[in-house]
């Protein structure tokens, strides 16, 4: 079923244009439980590519400077949002003082033994962590989730379940690949946290959407 904003932006472009992957593309019924997450780069990708916010097409946003590639397929969950109440946790669970939320959907790591060609494609996906991440003084947080039903991560609950070297491998992408040569990194990973977290930050994020976009809703028949 579809939501009140997802719904009448379906009814009145009807089948003519693709819905915008960030506010036109349903989180889900069972959010955040599970939930409908937009790819935006697998583990093939030389090429950075993110979401261009007015167009709803994925742009190119740099070539990777290094060989390290995302371990995982990589994106957003459609209508959330990082703002107040995601810096407020942050700020609450780390102890300092003055966090924002970044201004972006939350970003989503899903986990799959699935070769997957190309990202610009929605996943059903099930959270079971993530990790607290700071990139200067805003929060970045990265959920980890597991692909439903796939054959080797779709059984775990919590990030515990996953084994140690996947989680490192996430953390030292996520570390290092905003590194620029000559500049120091201003990216930190302070807590890793698991599933019923996990939802409480996605809940926060879907209330500072809510809040953010209240009148989208409204603007349409």
């Amino acid at each position: 079923m579809a939501d009140r904003i997802s719904d009448p932006i379906g009814r009145l472009m009807g089948l003519r244009y693709k819905s915008h992957p960030w506010h036109g593309v349903h989180i889900g019924d069972e959010a955040p439980k599970e939930l409908t997450a937009f790819i935006e780069v697998v583990s093939t990708d030389t090429v950075k590519y993110e979401i261009d916010k007015d167009s709803g097409y994925l742009r190119i946003d740099r070539p990777q400077k290094f060989s390290n590639v995302v371990p995982a397929l990589y994106g957003f969950i459609p209508q959330t949002f990082c703002g107040k109440k995601i810096g407020d946790y942050c700020s609450k669970k780390t102890g300092r003082a003055g966090i924002m939320g970044d201004g972006d959907p939350i970003d989503i790591c899903v986990l799959t033994e699935k070769n997957i060609a190309h990202g610009d494609l929605l996943v059903n996906a099930r959270p079971i962590g993530g990790f607290r991440m700071i990139d200067g003084k805003q929060a970045d947080d990265k959920i980890i989730a597991v692909l439903r039903n796939d054959t080797v991560y779709g059984e775990m609950k919590d990030i515990s379940d996953v084994p140690g070297i996947v989680i490192k491998r996430l953390e030292h992408y996520f570390l290092t690949y905003k590194d620029m040569p000559g500049q120091e990194s201003d990216t930190e990973i302070t807590a890793t946290y698991g599933a019923e977290e996990a939802l409480e930050v996605i809940q926060a994020s879907i209330d500072d959407y809510n809040h953010k976009f209240a009148n989208l809703g409204t603007l349409l028949p």
